[in-house]
């Protein structure tokens, strides 16, 4: 059990109280031990100068395809549907076991370096041991699951399609391998892509299944308005309300994207309790539009970031998700919508609500979980610094590059911008040679 001492830092606490600390941190083990000037325990391992340093809590990123992010650049410049069928299912009915493995590790390195400590992930059909065996390597906190798509289609790869008692039986086996594994750092999500994929009885049994063990559900859901066509025609109802109707509408519910709903659902989202991840980095570049997150945010929804997935993104940085979230609304909604403040608590206390985990991570208190991030502000772009809210500076002036350490249940991962659980030059290595692999797959298979 490790103790480390922070020192002289400005600490961001995101409680309930909004605090702002200049002092010191006590970490003990996985938890926050105290918070307080001139702190002088009497055990201490190690210390860290905090010194002109801000820290933060860890950001958590709601929706993330760590399978993707091999394919970062593969799938520029088309919509949503074609993005899907014509780049990103052929490329993941091409990954092996291998390829998963570096591409979660590629994903999982850029989105610690720009300080993420919690994730909810997505994967693809198959190898998704591969993808918790790189989660569990890393240190990062996470939870996921594999993709599920048991509805036959003309246009899905052959490699991608399942029946429904295989993906079910699947993914019942990751579950209970995985979930609570490492410290309770990974927990399950079962992760049915979308009703377009999926059959009621899929739908269905995933409900049960989720109640039964108590486990999240994680799903994109009217994010495009020719997907919104597609399931009307096949169910007769609006997303939202299909999947309230098939009794996956409640708390352990995460829903990506949500860009286009109208009154009833959003009734719907707020009644059951149902988690939004609000995606604007992807939203815009696949112009799937701009979801009513200001509107939402009155209704007291659990808003949440993410980046999605890195073809579609061709990035996993929160700074840059916080900064479009707090900007990009602000033409229609007035210059007062989603402050700074706001973001800050979508990118930390909001994603610990939306997985269930406010009482241990999403701020910085005593007897909650070491998940934080120490960003360096003490820089020509986020100065002047006097009279300027630190949570502003954090919001429209930090980059990715700030950040100087990352600590996950108290186990440092990155420190001085140097990963501590990933060999950068490994994984860059291994991405290039498993993206090539893939393409000539996809090649073969189409050709």
């Amino acid at each position: 059990m490790q103790h480390i001492l922070i020192k002289n830092a400005e600490i961001i606490t995101m409680n309930e109280r909004n605090d702002i600390v200049y002092g010191d941190l006590y970490i003990v083990g996985d938890r926050i031990a105290a918070i307080g000037k001139e702190l002088s325990p009497e055990k201490v391992d190690r210390v860290i100068d905090g010194t002109n340093r801000t820290i933060v809590p860890g950001f958590i990123h709601t929706h993330i395809h760590l399978c993707q992010t091999m394919f970062r650049g593969q799938g520029d410049d088309l919509e949503l549907m074609d993005w899907l069928q014509k780049k990103i299912w052929p490329l993941e009915a091409a990954h092996d076991e291998e390829s998963i493995y570096y591409s979660a590790l590629l994903g999982i390195g850029e989105l610690i370096k720009s300080g993420t400590t919690t994730i909810v992930d997505m994967e693809t059909v198959h190898h998704t041991d591969s993808a918790f065996e790189a989660i569990a390597q890393s240190g990062i906190r996470a939870i996921a699951g594999k993709v599920m798509m048991d509805k036959k289609a003309d246009n899905m790869p052959k490699a991608l399609q399942e029946t429904t008692a295989s993906s079910i039986a699947e993914s019942v086996r990751l579950l209970e391998k995985w979930h609570g594994s490492y410290n309770n750092r990974i927990q399950y999500a079962f992760s049915p892509r979308f009703v377009i994929s999926c059959t009621e009885d899929l739908l269905r049994e995933v409900a049960h299944l989720s109640a039964a063990y108590d486990v999240h559900v994680h799903t994109h859901a009217s994010e495009n308005q020719e997907e919104i066509r597609i399931v009307e025609a096949e169910t007769g109802m609006r997303n939202i309300l299909y999947l309230d109707h098939l009794g996956l509408a409640n708390e352990r519910l995460i829903l990506a994207h949500c860009v286009w709903l109208n009154d009833q659902e959003k009734a719907v989202i707020k009644d059951r309790g149902v988690k939004v991840s609000h995606c604007p980095g992807s939203n815009m570049k696949l112009a799937s539009g701009f979801a009513e997150i200001p509107h939402l945010h009155e209704q007291g929804i659990c808003l949440s970031l993410g980046a999605d997935g890195a073809p579609c993104n061709n990035n996993l940085d929160m700074f840059n998700e916080m900064r479009l979230a707090a900007t990009i609304h602000k033409p229609s909604y007035g210059p007062t919508a989603m402050n700074a403040k706001h973001v800050l608590e979508m990118a930390t206390i909001g994603g610990a609500k939306a997985v269930g985990l406010e009482n241990e991570i999403g701020s910085i208190e005593v007897g909650k979980k070491a998940d934080l991030a120490m960003l360096n502000l003490y820089q020509l772009h986020t100065f002047p610094s006097y009279g300027v809210d630190p949570i502003s500076r954090v919001v429209y002036s930090a980059t990715r590059g700030d950040v100087e350490i990352a600590m996950v249940d108290g186990q440092i991962v990155m420190d001085n911008r140097v990963l501590k659980t990933i060999d950068e030059k490994i994984v860059l290595k291994e991405a290039n040679g498993s993206i090539e692999r893939l393409l000539k797959r996809v090649s073969l298979l189409t050709s």
